[in-house]
Parts: C-alpha cells; structure tokens; sequence
C-alpha cells in the first residue's frame, strides 16, 4: 500500500513525528483479534445520513503534485525534540485538504462514494499528549467530524510503541526510529512498565474519539478506508436464512466482506445484518468467504458460539458445497494441488508436492453446460469481461471444498484451464497459459531452469500476468453450509447467473 501526506505548514509539521512507513497487506485477523469496538455509535454519528449512495462525480480536477515527505530531527532549546517532515522521498498526486476524493469531501464518510479512491495512510508518533481526535485534526489537517467517522469505521490504530520499519527504510529513517524508542527514552514511560518491546508495538483499534494518546503513542490512521457501496443497496433482512439463540445464517451478497476489512468494519455483513435485525449485541464472524462470492455465512450471536462453530471448523464436522461457474468444463472427481504457503494474492499453485506449501483438495460432484450469463445480468452483477475468448456457454459446477485455503477454488479450476467468470484476478492468467503453456513456472508445461534466480524471475512475471481483485461478483456461491452430521444444515437461493 502506498503511504502519501499532504504538505504541512512547518509549525504544523514539528507538532509530530511522520512515520510513512511502506508497509505491505497484513492480516486482517492480527489486527482485528486484539482490538474491540463498541456496536453503537457515539451521538455524532447517529445514522440519519442519507444511507443511500448517490452517483459521486470521478472529476478530480483540484489534484496537486506534492511530495511524500519523510522524517528528520529538529532540536529546540529546552523544549522536547521534535521531528519535522524534510526529506523528500517521491512525487505523487494528492488531493488537496479542501477538495474532494471522488465526489465526497473531507467533511463525512457518508454517503458512501461509488468507487474507490487511491488508498492514503498516514503514519504518526504522538508528540503532545491528549484527545486522539483532537491529535488527528490537528496534524492531519482534517475535520473533526470526519476523523470521527474514521475511528467509528475502525480506520485508526494505535500502538504504546512505534513499530520497527519495514527492511526497505534508509538510515536516516531508522536512526529516528531507534531515538523515539531508545531505552531511555522508554523506561520513562509508565504505560510500557513489565511490557515488553514486542508486547507494547502491537496495534489495536482506537474505539472512541476522546480516547487519550500519550507523548510516544504511535497513531495509525486509513484517511481513506476501502468502501462498499452495495452494503447501502441490499435488503439484508431478506438475505437472512435463519435465526437461532446462538447463530444467524446469511446468503451473502457478492461485493460485500463477511466481517469488514482492516481500514472498515462498518460497512460489512455482520454490521447491516445486525442492524437489519434489531440485535443489540452485534453478530461476529465465523469464517470468511471471498468479498466477491456470493452465498452461505454463519455470524454467531455470542462469544462462546463463536468458539463453538470455530472448533467445529477446526475439527473438519462443517461441511461447504460451492457452485462454480466455469469458462470451460471440469473433469469430474477430486482435483488435487498444492497452495505456496505466502499470504498474498494471487495465490500460486502447484501439481506437484512442493516444500511446505499447503494440500488444497476439492471434489467436483457435478458439471453441466448452462448459457454465459448475458450481457444485462453480468452488468447488474457488476461482472467484469476477462477476455474469455468463446461466450456462448459456461459450465456450472457442484463443488464439496474438502480444504479450505484463501482462493482454493478460483486458483484451482483457473490451474485446470477452466476459471470462473468474471474472475479478473485468476482468468487473465488462465487465458495467458494457454496462449503460452511454460509461462506458468508450476503448470504442466514448466519451464526446468538454470538457477534459482531464473526461477523467481519467473515466478515474478507469472505474478504479473493475475490481474486485480473483482470489484462485485464472479461465478461463485457457497450453495450450502452444513455441521453435526446434517443436523444444521442450510442453502442460498439460486445463484446470480441463473437470473436470466
């Protein structure tokens, strides 16, 4: 993820250390299993804000070039040493505070913008100790109200100290780093006593606007959060299967995350769902499904059922069927691969056993021929063209997901030639192998090379030939989830294809 600020007058710039650090995807699990957030909003943000979004403008005509500005150490005489923003590390294009990012101003998160805009993290070493939203404001040059709508969204994240930078920061950067957290400085702070430095990096949510920040508190903030805009279009309460003392079973929509993401955590299937339902107590995440799949969520209503279906999972008595919607036919019967074990999409498999890389299993019980889904419903659906050069049919495939890896089944069937439609991560490369069979370093045709750097080599470009990540649907459902030997067991309705 690109980190970019906007230029700062100086006396604004020696009220914080600016951190840029370029960080690379992190789990959503590591920072959402620390932190914890209060389901009601605070009185600011009660939602009478207009909960449809309307069609946003993608003019950005008040885009300015500034530059990504890194940290160096500024003294002052008998005042605490501050650090201001001086060394220029790249030119990048960056809206000005006063204007707007695809259509909405920095005024509200509401309405949702129908689009995403260019991604923007900033990150800060407190300097003066006090309200975090106040802090925020005052240094990022932003509106109150919408730093508050940043931190309901669980878009800011604080640490009690600053975290290692990345193995790609230049000495200077690591020579700030190591005064800020230089055991003199540190021993001095009550708050990180019997921590140790592992324990007092780790990040978790800041959960309320007033929430008091310290000198050396590290500050993390996603000025500007992935969106989904059609949480805002969907009639969840029809999309609820059923509903239990312990669980609530919902067909998810495509182009919605089960449980949020790392910069968002509003606009997600458990917050509209327990809205949609009136619950007190919002509903927690299970297990995830792919924001561009459609079908069968569990949401637990309390916290021990959640550890109850997690043992279930872990114990393999929870039983997913999928329907797929190939380009190509499958062979029936259990396709077997191997997944690299590096949490990075595109996921890259393997026919051959590899290292440690992760068995991925699956049994296709079924595949039928069906129409390509037509040009009105792939729009509906917000289906992207991929480029699959014949469209007249598709094959529709039940699928028993015997492992259940990141991406297992679009990494896989897109192995066999045969990747799902609309998938403009997996189809691309898919459509690149069979125009030129040794271009995949772990296909059947591989390539046998001289060194292990011809082979990253390799591995790189192959990476290259993914594409990006489907911004609404593929031809993907969990038809059917399953647990206790059949005694729970659940469907979705048909899938969005057959609505032709």
């Amino acid at each position: 993820m690109t980190s970019e600020i906007s230029d700062k007058p100086s006396h604004l710039q020696n009220q914080a250390v600016f951190f840029l650090f370029l960080m690379g995807s992190m789990s959503l699990a590591s920072l959402l299993g620390s932190g914890c957030r209060s389901f009601i909003a605070p009185v600011g943000l009660v939602r009478t804000l207009a909960l449809t979004h309307v069609a946003l403008s993608e003019q950005l005509r008040s885009y300015q070039h500034v530059k990504v500005a890194w940290f160096s150490k500024k003294l002052k005489k008998k005042k605490k040493k501050r650090v201001a923003c001086e060394f220029l590390k790249e030119e990048v294009i960056y809206p000005t505070a006063a204007s707007s990012v695809y259509g909405y101003p920095y005024t509200r998160l509401l309405p949702c913008p129908s689009q995403n805009g260019p991604p923007r993290v900033e990150h800060l070493v407190v300097s003066e100790g006090g309200p975090v939203l106040e802090y925020i404001c005052k240094n990022l040059d932003l509106p109150a109200q919408f730093v508050a709508d940043l931190i309901h969204f669980g878009a800011v994240y604080y640490a009690l100290v600053c975290p290692k930078p990345p193995p790609t920061a230049t000495p200077e950067q690591m020579r700030v780093y190591k005064e800020v957290t230089a055991p003199s400085v540190l021993k001095k702070r009550d708050s990180i006593k019997g921590k140790t430095i592992r324990e007092a990096q780790k990040t978790f949510r800041i959960t309320h606007a007033d929430q008091f920040v310290e000198d050396g508190t590290y500050l993390r903030v996603h000025v500007h959060p992935k969106r989904f805009p059609r949480c805002y279009d969907i009639d969840w309460k029809s999309r609820v299967i059923a509903v239990t003392e312990d669980f609530v079973v919902l067909d998810k929509p495509a182009g919605t995350t089960v449980g949020g993401t790392t910069d968002n955590i509003e606009e997600s299937c458990a917050t509209f769902t327990s809205r949609a339902l009136g619950l007190s107590t919002p509903l927690m995440t299970t297990h995830q499904i792919d924001n561009c799949t459609e079908g069968c969520v569990v949401l637990a209503r309390t916290k021990d059922y959640c550890s109850v279906f997690h043992g279930k999972i872990r114990e393999k008595k929870v039983k997913k069927l999928y329907l797929a919607l190939a380009a190509a036919p499958v062979p029936l019967g259990t396709i077997t691969h191997y997944m690299r074990p590096i949490n990075v999409a595109p996921r890259l498999i393997s026919e051959d056993s590899i290292g440690r890389w992760s068995l991925c299993q699956l049994e296709v019980m079924e595949c039928k021929k069906v129409p390509w889904p037509s040009s009105v419903i792939e729009e509906e659906y917000g289906v992207e063209d991929c480029g699959w050069p014949s469209k007249d049919y598709a094959y529709e495939c039940k699928i028993n997901l015997l492992t259940g890896k990141t991406h297992q089944i679009r990494a896989q069937l897109a192995a066999c030639g045969a990747p799902l439609v609309g998938d403009s991560m997996y189809m691309p490369a898919a459509i690149a192998e069979m125009e030129n069979p040794e271009l995949n370093p772990f296909g059947k045709h591989k390539k046998h090379y001289a060194g292990e750097n011809d082979e990253e080599i390799a591995v790189t470009e192959w990476m290259a030939r993914h594409g990006k990540e489907p911004i609404v649907a593929i031809g993907l459902q969990a038809c059917q989830i399953s647990w206790d030997d059949g005694e729970h067991s659940f469907e979705a309705r048909a899938p969005w294809w057959r609505y032709q």
